[in-house]
This record gives structure tokens, C-alpha cells and sequence, in this order.
């Protein structure tokens, strides 16, 4: 154990310092075509989205909905808006109860209490489940309360469900990265252990929490197989106006438009799935700058 502790790890890489062996050069040459191939698969793969899908990235994409009769002119408003509200209910249900989740795990719970560690054991666990369960979760609790499955609110539970133990586990991290000469500092300066948490260790933890929960919705936004099991509607040619309204995203909309065999309609699953793609990018590209931003004013 002491020689593995005392170790130092060597970069393997063709740099000066590197390992040079046969074997490591091969391992490294293997690496390199895995990553090249992966890359080549992708480049062609948006290659030929972006290729079908430009004649429909139109503005008729944006203000028009969705159509069995005139795919030519149909579009993805409906789902644009649908995903929109979702998105935003799962961020209103999933962030607070995540956030104060974390809090009492890291700052607040014993180390020793047998409830925090069956908690912690269960976020774990939560995280590799696939999304569908949490579409049955969701489905259930509705039927339980009353609540109809295909709306806004009961989609945004089960995204909220999905996400929930990556923003918990995400801001555990941060809260942790938090220095604790921060903690004790207020501590001995009389604020209590809540003014603690809420005027020093969270406000320092924003940035790990924001690039967390952005990261989480964004793959919540991707999501489609939670809203299916829900019921979300595949043709919908009105303005979600509220919790309780019927909705559909853009990812069961690019569902449904490429199932269909017209070639219209495959135009618009690609030009859709290039607006998400789009949408996807815009929002990793502001939790990168949240982190960045908060990272040089330290």
C-alpha cells in the first residue's frame, strides 16, 4: 500500500517526460483511432443533418406548428414553447429541493447518521436509472393525486426527478470545494451556522452550482422517453398556456416527424434536431462562462 501511495503517475504521451516503450506507444496509437473514429462518426453524422434539415431552417420553422396535411410548411412553435415551459418548471421543482438536499447532506447532516449515508447511498444509485422509470414515477404520482399525465407540470416532475440527483450530487461537490477557513471565519465572528451557509459557503459554491444545474437541464431538454411514457402529445397546434396545459417538446416532436416516411417531414426532424442541437450548445457554452467568470474573480 505504501509503494502504490508513493507511486507517481506517468503521462503516457510521446512528450519529453512520457513513456516511449513499444507497448505504451501502441496503447496510445489505439487511443488516438478510438477518439479519431469517434470524432469522424459524429463530424458525419451533423454533416448529413445539417445537409437534409437546411432547406427547413426557415422562419416558418420557428412561428408555424406542426402538420399532418402541409409538412412544407409545418413547423416546430408548439414544441419550441412546449419545451420552453417544461424546461422551466423542471428547473423551478428540481433546483430549490436539490440545492437544500446538498445543503443538509454536506454542511448540516452527521458523517455518522445512518439516514444521511441511506440518503447519500440512494442519490447515488438514483443517478444511474434509467430516464423512463422516472417517466413511471411520474405517471404514478399523478394517477395518485389526481393530476393528468400529458401537462406541463406532471412532465416537469419527471424531468425534475431525472435531474435531481445530478444537481444534489453537483452542488455537494461544490459546497465541498468551498474552502472551510470561509465557514470558520464567519462562525467566529458570530454568525450562525444558517448565515453561514446562506451569505458565505453558498454565494462561494454558485459557480460548481450553476454549471451543475445547467448541464442537468440541458440533458433534460434532450430528453424524450419520460415525456412519452407521460403521454405528451405528438400534434399540437396551440400555445401551452400554463401548468396544466397539454404540451409536447422538441425531442418528441423530432420523434414523431422522423418516423414518418414523407421526405418533408424528415427535413423537419433534421432541422429540429439542429435547432436542439443548437439549443443544447448555447446552454453548456453559458455554464462554461458562468464557470469561467466566477473562476477569474476569485
Amino acid at each position: 500500500m505504501a509503494a502504490i501511495a508513493t507511486s507517481t503517475i506517468r503521462p503516457l504521451s510521446a512528450a519529453a517526460h512520457g513513456e516511449k516503450n513499444l507497448r505504451s506507444i501502441v496503447f496510445l496509437i489505439g487511443l488516438w483511432l478510438c477518439l479519431a473514429f469517434g470524432i469522424l462518426v459524429l463530424v458525419v453524422l451533423l454533416f448529413e443533418t445539417f445537409q437534409e434539415g437546411r432547406p427547413r431552417l426557415d422562419g416558418m420553422l420557428f412561428t408555424n406548428y406542426t402538420s399532418q396535411l402541409r409538412p412544407e410548411t409545418a413547423g416546430a412553435r408548439a414544441a419550441i414553447l412546449g419545451s420552453a415551459m417544461v424546461i422551466g418548471t423542471t428547473a423551478a421543482l428540481a433546483l430549490p429541493l436539490g440545492v437544500a438536499a446538498a445543503a443538509y447532506l454536506e454542511e448540516f447532516a452527521s458523517r455518522e447518521s445512518k439516514f444521511a449515508k441511506f440518503v447519500e447511498l440512494n442519490v447515488q444509485n438514483l443517478a444511474a436509472v434509467p430516464a423512463i422509470i422516472y417517466g413511471m414515477l411520474a405517471a404514478a404520482l399523478a394517477l395518485t393525486v389526481g393530476l393528468p399525465k400529458n401537462t406541463v407540470l406532471a412532465g416537469g416532475i419527471a424531468l425534475a426527478l431525472l435531474i435531481l440527483p445530478v444537481v444534489i450530487v453537483s452542488t455537494r461537490e461544490a459546497l465541498r470545494a468551498v474552502p472551510r477557513e470561509i465557514r470558520q471565519g464567519s462562525l467566529a465572528l458570530g454568525a450562525t451556522p444558517i448565515q453561514t451557509l446562506t451569505r458565505q459557503t453558498l454565494p462561494a459554491a454558485v459557480p460548481g452550482i450553476a454549471t451543475g444545474t445547467i448541464l442537468a437541464l440541458s440533458r433534460a431538454a434532450g430528453e424524450a422517453a419520460p415525456l412519452l411514457l407521460l403521454g405528451g402529445l405528438v400534434f399540437v397546434q396551440f400555445d401551452p398556456n400554463g401548468l396544466l396545459s397539454g404540451f409536447t417538446t422538441m425531442p418528441i416532436q423530432i420523434f414523431n416527424w422522423a418516423g414518418r416516411s414523407q421526405e418533408e417531414f424528415q427535413q423537419l426532424a433534421a432541422a429540429a434536431s439542429i435547432l436542439l442541437l443548437v439549443l443544447l450548445i448555447a446552454m453548456n457554452a453559458v455554464a462554461i462562462f458562468i464557470r469561467n467568470k466566477f473562476a477569474s474573480e476569485r
